[in-house]
């Protein structure tokens, strides 16, 4: 009966992933992709679906968002500062365009920094790395020494590497050998996660940025899509 009831939550776990890479291609492919939706419309488009996918995800395997956070908290703020270094170096490297002013650069920080940099680290990184560990969890591999630790790790490093990959494809702008080059980049922050075991690291550094990127030029940066 247990050996039933473990198969049966891993495979719940795996179609959760299995839906959320379907949802996450789906999205900028459709709305970027066909209808060619502008960046501020195409937002709403992303973040609504996105965080009710989220939402229903964490109801339907009774997750709690604060003890997530809560746990390793000062390793996961400690990795915040080197990977959001990190982060915004890569943003740097970029040419610059004109970033907009005034309110509408408040708007913009809060909209297509906090919200939109938020939402992408839980959704490319801490989701798929909290799913598959469940799955090693259930497995009894997350409590079976080093060894298996550090391949349930690996398995939710790539799982996570090929959620980042999927829903950037579904970008027209990121169907080439430059994807390689994104999901390396948003994969170190995934990894932090599965290091320090806390997503503040994933979601902090995944804003910081977005809040750059916002800063640096949105027209010119990979970082903020789409681009037409």
């Amino acid at each position: 009966m247990e050996l039933s009831l473990g198969r049966s939550a891993a495979k719940h776990q795996s179609l959760w992933l299995v839906a959320g890479l379907a949802l996450g291609f789906a999205i900028p492919s459709i709305f970027t992709g066909i209808l060619l939706l502008p960046r501020d419309i195409f937002l709403v488009a992303y973040v609504v679906p996105v965080s009710i996918f989220l939402y229903a995800y964490t109801r339907s395997n009774n997750v709690s968002l604060a003890a997530m956070l809560r746990h390793k908290l000062v390793w996961g703020l400690l990795a915040t500062i080197p990977i959001s270094f990190y982060a915004v170096q890569a943003v740097l490297l970029q040419p610059a365009s004109a970033p907009p002013r005034g309110l509408e650069l408040a708007i913009d920080i809060v909209w297509s920094g906090i919200v939109y940099g938020g939402l992408d680290g839980i959704f490319l990184s801490v989701f798929p790395v909290f799913a598959i560990w469940q799955v090693m969890k259930i497995r009894g591999w997350t409590d079976s020494g080093l060894k298996k630790k550090a391949i349930a790790g690996a398995i939710a490093l790539v799982t996570s590497l090929l959620m980042i990959a999927v829903y950037h494809v579904g970008y027209p702008e990121f169907r080439g050998p430059q994807v390689i080059v994104v999901v390396l980049g948003v994969g170190v922050m995934s990894l932090a996660y599965i290091v320090t075991g806390n997503p503040t690291v994933a979601i902090i550094s995944h804003v910081v940025m977005h809040i750059a990127a916002v800063l640096h030029g949105a027209e010119s940066v990979s970082q903020l899509p789409p681009h037409y």
